[in-house]
């Protein structure tokens, strides 16, 4: 079994975010053991339906089990987002403690319903990091595949593709179509193959526009649903005194790289080392590991990119409380030298209290001029303050 690194608490209430099949229900099966006092699956249809007619029953569930105080579990709260009033009143009027997952927070902002502010933690789950996968982690396999925890019992290509494939069209059906949040599914299933393809790119919301035949505004919201619904994450441009030299617009980072494979249709075409595909797979896999794990360990480091109007650019900035900013330059080369850290060189006296870094696939850690180049997994580690050595 994979030990997951989110700590949960296990004294207060709290809300779990987390795409579809990233481990939620099952991580919170593993922390109540013997079985939590009441669990509601509103994923199922019946049980569902029960609480949407009547929120209220949920209040009277939780009394039939008397007055004790216990754990009430309530999967996927976004298909009744009514019951947050409810579990808000049971938190400051019951000893009862409530633990909520959900894979989208669009229908919770649109029904500008209680968030439990203040009164439930809030945390997120992830596909596996290399961290959790320790010896069961291949970076081929995580770069063609990603790493949902699904696809851990399926040896077989073939079965991962389908099972990713699958996995695609049920977003469309679950998060997207049977909740209503966009009228019209074709331009938005277009809009998810052209997002796929330009994912860390810097966008281009015009042409994003022009090519799925909608106007400016609705992309922006498409992606605004890809946030809400947790498929993926913006990466700002970085402001500070190099602000004028650089573009404004964000990238848009899928949350999985098998995902984003499966949404631009290119399961099927084997990544091979050396080639720009490869590089992107690798630069999108570093990014999402510094994500997850700077969630994981609740560091509040901020992240951006940086690329000038002559093109010269950082793929990640990492702004740490009370640290260093860091400068990360990430290669998927099995050798460095100083052509790949010469542009990090000239950000250095540009950016106060800097230090930088280039991560690869080379084996052998060493300082070319002032950037420390180092494995991508020894540079992961000591940027997010992790010990050598230590598996989290």
């Amino acid at each position: 079994m994979v030990h997951r690194y989110v700590k949960l608490s296990e004294n207060n209430s709290f809300l779990l975010f987390g795409a579809r099949g990233t481990g939620k229900s099952t991580l919170l099966k593993t922390l109540f053991t013997p079985d939590p006092i009441l669990w509601i699956d509103l994923l199922d249809s019946e049980q569902e339906d029960v609480y949407a007619r009547n929120p209220k029953a949920l209040e009277e569930a939780v009394a039939l089990r008397g007055a004790k105080a216990g754990w009430v579990v309530i999967d996927e709260v976004q298909k009744v987002p009514r019951l947050l009033d409810h579990v808000h009143r049971m938190i400051e009027t019951t000893a009862f403690k409530f633990a909520l997952t959900g894979s989208s927070a669009k229908k919770l902002k649109r029904g500008a319903v209680n968030l439990l502010a203040g009164r439930a933690f809030v945390y997120h789950l992830f596909p596996l990091t290399h961290f959790e996968l320790a010896e069961a982690f291949r970076l081929d396999d995580v770069l063609n595949f990603g790493s949902l925890p699904g696809l851990l019992k399926l040896p077989a290509e073939d079965d991962k593709r389908t099972f990713l494939k699958a996995y695609a069209l049920t977003y469309l059906k679950e998060e997207v179509w049977s909740e209503h949040i966009i009228r019209q599914l074709d331009p938005f299933r277009k809009f998810l193959e052209i997002a796929a393809q330009c994912s860390g790119e810097i966008l281009n919301y015009s042409k994003i526009a022009r090519d799925v035949h909608v106007d400016y505004k609705s992309i922006q919201g498409y992606f605004q649903i890809l946030e809400d619904t947790l498929l993926g994450f913006m990466l700002e441009p970085y402001h500070a005194s190099v602000r004028k030299r650089q573009h404004q617009a964000p990238k848009f980072y899928f949350f999985d790289n098998g995902v984003k494979r499966a949404l631009d249709r290119t399961l099927t075409v084997p990544l091979l080392p050396q080639t720009g595909e490869y590089g992107k797979a690798f630069e999108h896999f570093v990014i999402q590991e510094f994500v997850r794990m700077s969630e994981y360990l609740r560091n509040d480091f901020r992240f951006s990119y940086l690329r000038t109007k002559d093109g010269v650019e950082i793929d990640l900035i990492i702004e740490r409380p009370g640290r260093a900013t860091v400068l990360v330059e990430i290669k998927s080369a099995v050798s460095v030298s100083e052509h790949d850290t010469r542009g990090l060189e000239q950000f250095l006296s540009d950016i106060p209290h800097s230090e930088a870094y280039c991560l690869s696939r080379d084996k052998l850690a060493r300082k070319i001029g002032s950037v420390k180049a180092l494995p991508w997994q020894e540079g992961l580690g000591e940027i997010l303050g992790i010990p050598s050595g230590v598996c989290p």
